[in-house]
């Protein structure tokens, strides 16, 4: 967790306006994180931290590519991501404010925020659903070798080469053509 201390903003010594930071987020960004949809990738952040007298408005774009597993040949891609979004800090002495997705409450012993949690969020729903590689429908830019291995142990190879052996499933056979 060493590594992620670099996204952590000190805001005590700010004046109040707008503050400009940049970092980088690579494959050590990733690693602090157990579960990580996205494992490597190369991605610049910029966030412009407006401070105001009770509250900080954070505004992040992120711009990069990250490297995903596309779900049909399992090889690594490059997927390019830019995306913006903002997160609000506001300062309380109660304890009674909820945090929400947007929304992080700052007690007044808080002399930092850290945005890693914040931007690891932003990349993982910058990332597609569904991960294919580069170009959707055609199977060109796929790993062929095993396209081809799954085409062998398909179900449908299967279920054809068990219908065809088998007397039992002539009847049914019927009602599926229907």
């Amino acid at each position: 967790m060493k590594s992620l201390k670099q996204y952590s903003i000190p805001f005590t010594g700010l004046k109040i306006g707008q503050h400009q930071f940049s970092f980088e987020a690579d494959g050590t960004f990733f690693d602090n994180f157990e579960y990580s949809l996205v494992k490597n990738g190369i991605l610049k952040i910029d966030l412009v931290l407006d401070k105001q007298e009770t509250l900080m408005v954070l505004n992040f774009h992120i711009k990069g590519n990250i490297q995903l597993s596309c779900d049909r040949c399992l090889a690594d891609f490059p997927h390019q991501i830019d995306t913006q979004d903002k997160l609000i800090a506001k300062f309380s002495e109660s304890e009674d404010l909820e945090e929400s997705e947007e929304v992080m409450v700052l007690s007044k012993n808080d002399v930092e925020v850290d945005t890693s949690g914040f931007i690891y969020e932003m990349i993982n729903l910058a990332a597609p659903y569904i991960n294919l590689c580069e170009n959707p429908g055609e199977t060109t830019s796929c790993d062929k070798e095993m396209l081809l291995k799954l085409k062998e142990f398909s179900l449908d190879n299967e279920e054809e080469n068990n219908e065809s052996n088998d007397p039992r499933w002539d009847a049914l056979k019927s009602i599926k053509k229907n």
